[in-house]
């Protein structure tokens, strides 16, 4: 077979799956789709899955979400707009892994945009896509570790007597600082080599896993009140503070806990050019991290929610927590069983490293999809990002993804109100990149699109416009306004903040990229 340096996303038609002398199908796929080998190819099925699942991390979205989830229609929203958010999550997910397994390269979703666009939108789709995607997963880390830097801002609130004992209340600089010094460890573990990336991962899998069981037993097994099933599965709360009183918006905007949770599965697909037989284990990565997501998710809202009496209370910023909802959960449970509550903090510490280990996830798959991005040449200094060390590590794109998500924090130093609209990319932003190449799978690829190992046969089609009118529904939802009146302080900036980014990315094709960048381009050298 002969290569040629013409553009990686010139046409659709694939080959037949050739096995390399590793037996390794997916690194034989990776040739024939234009690119050589550079990364260490030793993550097992299980090692991919563990990113995804540990990047979706149940216990980091629910916990920082709760009080979303109770504010907007409390157990009744969460108990079943979980599995309502989870049925169309993995539409987008199957859709997903049915195009991964056709195109299995760390650019994962621009790369699948280009290829699936046909020649002539082939460099705009996968600029556009390629950025949303980007710049989507930067929000996603500075999410992610700013939560934790709030929530040991909280359990060290609790640690100190409490919110009402005289408890140490970090200041804005110090949580600034919390979060840079997570985001520093998180850049010197992701230099190690693979093999020790793998290690951490199928770690931080096991946590989340017996983390979610443990914490669904043990919080409502020691609290000494415990609300009703009815209460758990019936109670619709619609006492917010935001003016809103239609069931219907309150429903909806109730859904954001879930919505939020379940994104960053595209972590799979980021790492298939380090996975064995990516072609078959990527796609599996993406659908069973999701899947399993679904249930371990929902039993942990409910042993949560089996603890809730006073959902005014537990958002209310006069509590020990400041109104932290889950970590009040976790405080009262043991003190009124023990007098104390040492073992709440203990359990917040359990979601704490939880969450350190989705951030540690975050920017691996963040670095990869620098790395893929910079060897096509889509970002300035390129060549600088795409660099691999001694270790076969992307070691330059880590340490970027890292910075840039640590700048994208320091908004909170001047209004939280700007941070929020930042890091609403991280959902929003994130599934516009995940629906683009299953929309174009869908239309401009409908009639040759060439599946891999892992498809979804004649509800392929089918499967792919569900997922399209899922994210473009969630988008308008998520861009609704959720406190009226509206004002300059309660307005809701997500349609700025990705507009915003839409306007500079499109406007940045425009005047520049479209005279040069060509989309994925081959590195064989023959």
């Amino acid at each position: 077979m002969t290569w040629s340096k013409s553009p990686a996303g010139s046409g659709t038609t694939a080959v037949d799956v050739d096995v390399d002398a590793s037996g390794d199908t997916g690194q034989a796929r990776l040739r024939e789709l234009g690119y050589k080998q550079e990364l260490k190819r030793d993550l097992s099925l299980l090692s991919n899955f563990a990113f995804s699942f540990t990047i979706i991390s149940v216990l980091t979205g629910v916990t920082t979400l709760y009080n979303t989830g109770l504010n907007f229609g409390g157990p009744a929203t969460m108990t079943f707009g979980w599995f309502v958010a989870g049925a169309f999550t993995m539409t987008v997910g199957l859709s997903m892994a049915e195009i991964c397994s056709s195109f299995p390269t760390s650019g994962g979703l621009y790369y699948w945009s280009a290829r699936l666009s046909g020649n002539r939108w082939s460099p705009f789709a996968s600029w556009i896509t390629g950025w949303f995607n980007i710049v989507g997963q930067w929000a996603v880390t500075t999410s992610v570790d700013f939560s934790l830097a709030q929530l040991i801002q909280v359990i060290i609130l609790l640690s100190t007597g409490g919110n009402n004992g005289g408890g140490y209340l970090a200041s804005k600089y110090v949580v600034i600082a919390f979060h840079a010094a997570i985001l520093l460890s998180h850049a010197l573990i992701n230099s190690l080599p693979i093999s020790w990336l793998s290690f951490f991962g199928q770690f931080a899998a096991a946590w989340n896993m017996l983390g979610v069981f443990v914490l669904m037993i043990a919080v409502p097994a020691v609290a000494t009140e415990r609300a009703s099933a009815k209460f758990v599965f019936t109670h619709f709360n619609t006492d917010n503070s935001a003016g809103i009183h239609s069931n219907l918006y309150i429903f909806v905007l109730g859904l954001l806990m879930s919505q939020y949770t379940l994104t960053g599965y595209d972590a799979s697909a980021h790492m298939t050019e380090e996975t064995k037989n990516a072609d078959r284990n990527g796609p599996i990565g993406i659908i069973s991290a999701i899947g399993i997501s679904i249930v371990v998710g929902w039993g942990y809202i409910l042993g949560i929610t089996f603890a809730v009496k006073d959902i005014p209370y537990l958002l209310s910023p006069d509590n020990e927590a400041g109104g932290y909802a889950i970590a009040e959960v976790f405080y009262l449970a043991f003190k009124s069983r023990y007098g104390s509550g040492v073992g709440g903090i203990v359990c917040l510490g359990v979601v704490a490293v939880a969450i350190y280990f989705c951030g540690m996830s975050s920017v691996t798959s963040n670095s990869r999809m620098v790395y893929a991005f910079s060897r096509d040449g889509a970002m300035p200094l390129s060549p600088v990002w795409h660099k691999v060390n001694k270790h076969e590590v992307p070691i330059n794109a880590v340490w970027l993804s890292a910075f840039v998500s640590l700048c994208m924090a320091l908004p909170s130093l001047g209004s939280l109100v700007a941070f929020q609209a930042m890091v609403s990319i991280a959902t929003i932003g994130l599934y516009i990149a995940y629906a683009l190449p299953i929309f174009f799978r869908v239309t401009l690829a409908r009639k040759h699109f060439v599946p891999g190992p892992f498809n979804l046969g004649r509800y392929g089609v089918l499967v792919g416009w569900v997922a399209v009118l899922w994210v473009v529904t969630i988008t308008v939802l998520f861009s609704l306004p959720v406190t009226y009146p509206v004002t300059k302080d309660t307005l809701n900036y997500t349609p700025v903040a990705v507009g915003g980014l839409f306007i500079l990315v499109l406007t940045s094709w425009v005047v520049s990229a479209r005279h040069w960048f060509k989309g994925p381009v081959t590195n064989l050298s023959g």
